[in-house]
């Protein structure tokens, strides 16, 4: 392939403002968005840039996207949906959203082992900053992936796959940092269906002496903690597969109740945009995100953190947050307890420990959420937390590298997948280190 000089205008592919986040709480400093229409386009345009970062969903909420360089996107690059029922694995395009290929797997007898939250992510996206679901038994999204092609440094397109690359590890979840991820290859299962039911009312001190029997009790499980009660807890969301679901656990055996239902309503609490509650079983991909991908996710106005703390120490951690919460609660729009098993990825934040993820939606307030992460990551402090990638967080960089044992490893993978450094940003400088 030729490599164009830089700077070269690149023909057919469209060029746009960068514009900000999905919730708007960060407007980007690269000069322009470029919207390559073919992997050919692409490979030409990160040939010829000095700065360039990919760009996915925009689903973000700070710096970890950007560059003081030129913005690319994936999501014009031709779909691709190429199902292996030998292997039990599909490709698909980076830019492909997680809503988009569940709805070609519905058909299929296959599926997602497990789903986000949100569906309206893209896989290159949610896979590059380690996005995940809940479940003891489930890692995150990006330890799915068995392969992925990426177009290099150099412009070449590369291929890697887990049976025969040594360090796969730090290729999948990489955050942009090795290149600009045009096509994933996913394990799938078989097909299933789910139920989603939901409690009410759980007591503070039942959850933090059943967090973990609370968080094995289903396929999936979320708890929403209430940080501005002193006695409840908040609402759980079990997700069961129907297949296992036996009916026999009862709330009240934790103090909690049945949010009610009732044929053709929605079900108590919940509201038109989530997902179909009150213990109706429907298709997997239409139960495991908490919203619907035909509608507008979540509030949108907000600025969210997460921090992954071992899970052996998920009472002790949540007591520790309880202690301080009224410093910190008035702020707090949503509060999310899921689960994360552990995996074997370089920069994962469940690298080699089942993890709790701690998840908080903040109003979108970024003078007043910086006064208060530092009150929440020092309640953490002595459980070593992870920030979660793609959210706020103000631990230095120092204390978040300590704790990602393969570190200098991934830094030896950078240096000869990009020595010019063109995909470094201020945000892999600062957090990892990478020069």
């Amino acid at each position: 392939m030729s490599t164009p000089a830089a700077n070269t205008p690149i023909a057919s592919t469209r060029r746009e403002p960068a514009g900000a986040t999905w919730s708007g709480c960060h407007t980007f400093a690269a000069r322009e968005l470029l919207v390559p229409g073919t992997v050919e386009q692409l490979q030409e345009v990160i040939a010829s840039s000095p700065r360039v970062r990919a760009l996915g969903t925009r689903h973000s909420f700070n710096d970890v996207a950007d560059t003081d360089g030129s913005l690319v996107s994936v999501l014009g690059l031709p779909e691709r949906f190429e199902l292996d029922p030998i292997l039990g694995t599909v490709t698909v395009s980076g830019g492909t959203s997680y809503g988009r290929l569940a709805e070609q797997l519905g058909p299929t007898r296959w599926a997602l082992a497990n789903m986000g939250s949100l569906p309206h992510i893209s896989v290159a996206g949610a896979v590059s900053t380690g996005t995940h679901g809940s479940g003891t038994h489930h890692r995150n999204l990006s330890a799915a992936v068995r392969a992925i092609e990426t177009v290099a440094a150099d412009g070449e397109l590369r291929r890697w796959a887990r049976e025969d690359d040594p360090d796969f590890g730090g290729r999948v979840l990489s955050l942009g940092a090795l290149g600009v991820t045009t096509s994933l290859t996913l394990d799938l299962v078989p097909s299933y269906e789910v139920r989603q039911d939901v409690w009410f009312d759980l007591p503070w001190e039942v959850l933090l002496d059943h967090v973990d029997e609370i968080m094995t009790s289903a396929y999936s499980v979320s708890i929403m903690p209430d940080w501005r009660s002193s006695e409840r807890a908040g609402k759980v969301w079990l997700k069961s597969r129907t297949d296992s679901w036996d009916g026999s656990l009862d709330p009240a055996r934790y103090g909690a109740r049945w949010a009610n239902s009732s044929a053709g309503k929605l079900a108590e609490g919940q509201f038109p945009h989530q997902t179909v509650q009150g213990g109706v079983p429907g298709p997997w991909w239409q139960r495991l995100p908490h919203f619907r991908p035909d509608t507008s996710p979540s509030r949108g106005d907000e600025i969210q953190s997460e921090y992954f703390v071992d899970r052996r120490h998920s009472a002790d951690a949540l007591a520790a947050l309880r202690a301080c919460a009224e410093r910190f609660a008035h702020l707090v729009l949503v509060s999310e307890l899921r689960t994360v098993a552990a995996d074997d990825l370089w920069l994962s934040p469940a690298q080699g420990r089942d993890s709790l993820g701690i998840h908080f939606t903040w109003a979108n307030d970024a003078e007043a959420v910086l006064e208060v992460l530092p009150i929440v990551e020092a309640a953490l402090a002595p459980f070593s937390p992870r920030p979660h990638w793609g959210k706020w967080f103000t631990l230095e960089g120092t204390a978040v590298r300590e704790h990602y044992p393969r570190l200098s490893t991934f830094h030896r993978l950078a240096e000869l997948a990009d020595p010019s450094g063109k995909f470094r940003n201020s945000f892999l400088k600062r957090t990892l280190g990478l020069v």
